[in-house]
């Protein structure tokens, strides 16, 4: 019998398909990106190798390795991808799933639910999500404020024993579902009408599952020393990690407090307690006309609000009550300090759309009122809260906050495609230029933070606090959320008179691996997930 041996050209040929397969391929390979990897560390020069939805090497990858993409980052930035630690984008995945204004920024995941959330039943919600598809992850707190409407209504009183028992029912059902906690805005109707044990019960539920507490102080202005005491109580008795959402000192008559501030969250901190905060990099802050009226005046909802409009005494009274300029409520008219710094926004009734942007000095000027009268006049016209925006913060204030190694970011915005309905309505340009200005003004051209800490800011310190699994960090075996950007142009454009600017700077980003913005466009790729595991610590 004649054997057969394999000729030396058939032997190389087994041994190159062998080693062919060995090569490990990847369906994205990045060469050459300096690193920042989340955890503030030094800057690194690596190639990163996505397979599917994970980060599958970074190093230094061997000539020849085989991928699907190939995008070359010499002078770029690799980041993980960035959270928005207090997002608006649920409510416009209402009308549209991209993202993109946040994504041009890097962002690739919102944390949603400030005092309000959807639900309580989160599941579901998250399950839309998915259905429809989102371009970004979203993960949610349980909305404090959410589940008192659900047990009380609107109304201005105390849970029952047995009404607080159903609150935190509710809360434990949705941290089952996926909530990082329970937030409160408790200068609004109905969380206003909360009182501190009622909030600490409900952050003692929270805590049980692992989840924060994320708070929109009772006061950023006049009463902030006392909101601190409130949320530094709920912190200690309820043995949960505290969050503070957009830390201020509103109104110029208030700025000294802000120091005193920043000196006693340290000590708690040393202390033990657990308590940090997040900012967004803008001296004016951004919420509703409603705001400058007293709390109480909401009770009963909407519709009881408007028709206390419509009634001649119960406005003269709002009116005085505002105008008495005291610290019983965030008067935010009082604390801009003049109708002037206070700019009209958003609006619904198309027939008004042409006055976002204006100043409410301004507004009740061309009608020859006052502008209290101006402001509830309004309010009914668009039959909604009406968004505006007040000028109420220090720079140096800003600056502070941001040195300090414990401050997370959120633009407290909804995320936008600058194309139609969204250019109905005149947002605060943190909604296009957060991220932007925390790496382009406040790193590179202010020197206020390293590049690496900014990142961990962005990255390593939210997801950590967050409990989010697999996030936050560019390691082997994470998620591919990744950003590419070029530190020397990144920067936002986005500004008062002109908002609906987009960032520039961002070359790539990849959300679960998927490549969703290329070249600084966005692929139209829908990756996102609702971030709804159980809490890792």
């Amino acid at each position: 019998m004649t054997q057969l041996r394999p000729s030396g050209c058939f032997i190389l040929l087994i041994l190159g398909l062998t080693a062919c397969f060995r090569t490990p391929e990847y369906d994205t390979v990045i060469l050459g990106a300096a690193l920042a990897d989340g955890t503030g560390g030094a800057l690194r020069i690596a190639d990163i190798g996505i397979r599917g939805d994970t980060i599958a090497f970074i190093g230094t990858l061997p000539a020849g390795t085989r991928a699907g993409t190939t995008v070359r980052a010499h002078g770029l930035v690799a980041a993980p991808g960035f959270i928005n630690m207090l997002s608006w984008a649920g409510d416009t995945y209402r009308t549209e799933p991209w993202s993109k204004s946040d994504l041009l920024q890097g962002v690739t995941t919102e944390v949603i639910g400030e005092g309000w959330s959807e639900g309580p039943t989160l599941g579901a919600y998250f399950d839309l999500l998915e259905r429809r598809g989102v371009s970004a992850n979203v993960a949610s707190y349980i909305g404090a404020s959410t589940v008192r409407i659900r047990v009380l209504g609107h109304e201005n009183r105390a849970p029952t024993p047995a009404e607080l028992d159903s609150m935190r029912l509710l809360v434990d059902q949705a941290m089952s579902q996926g909530a990082r906690g329970l937030s409160t805005a408790l200068i609004y109707a109905p969380g206003a009408f909360a009182a501190t044990d009622e909030l600490v019960a409900l952050a003692q539920t929270a805590a049980a599952r692992g989840g924060i507490y994320a708070s929109h102080i009772r006061s950023e202005g006049d009463r902030l020393d006392h909101a601190f005491d409130e949320v530094l109580t709920i912190a200690r008795e309820a043995g949960i990690h505290t969050e503070i959402f957009h830390l201020k000192a509103a109104g110029e008559r208030n700025w000294h407090r802000l120091p005193l501030i920043l000196d006693r969250i340290e000590a708690a901190r040393a202390a033990g307690i657990s308590i940090a905060a997040n900012i967004y990099p803008y001296t004016a802050a951004s919420t509703s006309l409603t705001a400058i009226f007293p709390p109480e005046a909401l009770e009963g909802g909407h519709r009881a609000w408007l028709a206390r409009l419509r009634d001649p005494d119960e406005r003269a009274r709002l009116k005085a009550a505002v105008l008495e300029n005291q610290d019983r409520w965030e008067n935010f008219y009082a604390l801009a300090g003049d109708p002037s710094r206070i700019v009209v926004v958003g609006f619904d009734n198309p027939a008004l759309v042409h006055l976002a942007g204006k100043s409410l000095a301004e507004i009740a000027a061309d009608r020859g009122q006052h502008p209290v009268d101006t402001a509830m006049d309004l309010i009914l016209e668009d039959d909604s809260r009406v968004g505006a925006v007040y000028f109420l913060m220090a720079e140096a204030d800003v600056r502070r906050i941001l040195a300090k190694p414990w401050v997370s970011v959120g633009s407290d915005a909804g995320s936008y495609m600058a194309f139609g309905p969204a250019l109905r309505r005149h947002p605060h340009p943190r909604a296009y230029g957060t991220f932007a200005r925390i790496l382009g003004h406040y790193v590179r051209d202010e020197g206020v933070l390293r590049l690496e800490d900014a990142v961990h800011r962005l990255t390593g310190l939210p997801a950590t606090t967050l409990g989010l699994h697999r996030r936050g960090f560019l390691r082997v075996g994470h998620y591919a959320d990744v950003v590419l950007f070029d530190a020397a142009t990144i920067r936002d454009h986005a500004t008062f008179a002109r908002p609906h600017q987009y960032a520039t700077g961002v070359a790539h980003v990849w959300v679960n691996g998927l490549h969703t913005i290329r070249d600084g466009r966005h692929t139209g790729a829908r990756a996102g997930r609702a971030l709804r595991e159980p809490i890792s610590r």
